[in-house]
């Protein structure tokens, strides 16, 4: 999967060519989905205990899961469905808002730096560093030279990251247009859902081109042999979150993280319980 919804840098990205309801290599059908989805997540455990446990023992390694798309592409519905399938004491997840006073004093990435996983840790942004160089962008909120320059500290920050041991999966869940108009109305009707529903959404909308132009310019100049961009159908829910899960289990498969041998004489620990048994 890796290689399948990976993006190539520097090849001129055109989002109007990947299909948002597209299922690459993905299973034939959604109750099929669902099963390698949830058989997936035993495994995943697994892997998750023993990145923890190696870090005991002092390896650094340690996962961050990057998620980016337009509003309703589902980076919340991602972590309910995908992350709930790890312990979530070796998680943390972080939901970048607009940047408040203290952090609009420092630089982009001060605050990006703050939320990073431990090691052992799985590290999950909702939303990220990338925002600077997407709302920035369309909304001008900074000037454009500055904006530039962003591309290439992210990739030098990413960089770094991975030279320190963290494995950055960025994905970009790719949700059409007239999808999201469906997901939106579903909400308005629903008045349970209606706490999830930002009137600034529509004027979002309005700038669809805009975010489109500004998403294809950040995966084509940020996507290096470092941390490279993977791209989502997300349209269909159930692919997205098989799509996710697998490339998590493909990435710590990678890591193939080992439980720490022992640093004591098990077979005495053993003796001394049983004396007197």
């Amino acid at each position: 999967m890796r290689e399948v919804l990976r993006v190539p840098g520097g090849s001129g990205v055109d989002l109007s060519s990947y299909d948002a309801k597209a299922t690459p290599a993905g299973p034939r059908d959604k109750a099929a989905g669902l099963a390698a989805t949830a058989h997936m997540g035993e495994h995943l455990a697994d892997l998750q205990e023993r990145l923890w446990a190696a870090s005991t023992a002092g390896d650094r390694r340690r996962v961050l899961l990057v998620l980016q798309g337009m509003d309703t592409s589902g980076k919340g519905g991602t972590v309910k469905h995908v992350i709930g399938l790890f312990n979530p004491s070796g998680c943390r997840i972080t939901a970048f808002k607009a940047p408040t006073h203290e952090e609009r004093q420092h630089s982009f990435l001060w605050r990006i730096s703050r939320a990073l996983p431990e090691p052992g840790e799985i590290g999950i942004f909702d939303r990220s560093h990338y925002e600077d160089v997407l709302v920035a962008r369309v909304r001008a909120l900074a000037p454009r030279k500055e904006i530039a320059r962003r591309y290439g500290k992210i990739n030098r920050f990413e960089k770094s990251l991975a030279d320190d041991g963290v494995t950055v999966v960025k994905v970009f869940l790719h949700i059409s247009y007239d999808q999201q108009r469906r997901r939106l109305l579903k909400r308005l009707d629903n008045a349970d859902k209606h706490w999830k529903f930002n009137p600034g959404d529509i004027e979002d909308r309005a700038l669809w081109p805009a975010y489109q132009k500004a998403y294809q310019i950040a995966l084509d100049r940020c996507s290096t042999p470092e941390a490279p961009w993977f791209l989502i159908p997300a349209d269909r829910k159930w692919y997205r979150n098989w799509a996710v899960s697998k490339l998590l289990l493909e990435h710590l498969e990678a890591l193939d993280p080992r439980y720490p041998k022992a640093e004591f004489d098990v077979e005495e620990s053993r003796a001394r319980l049983l004396q007197g048994s």
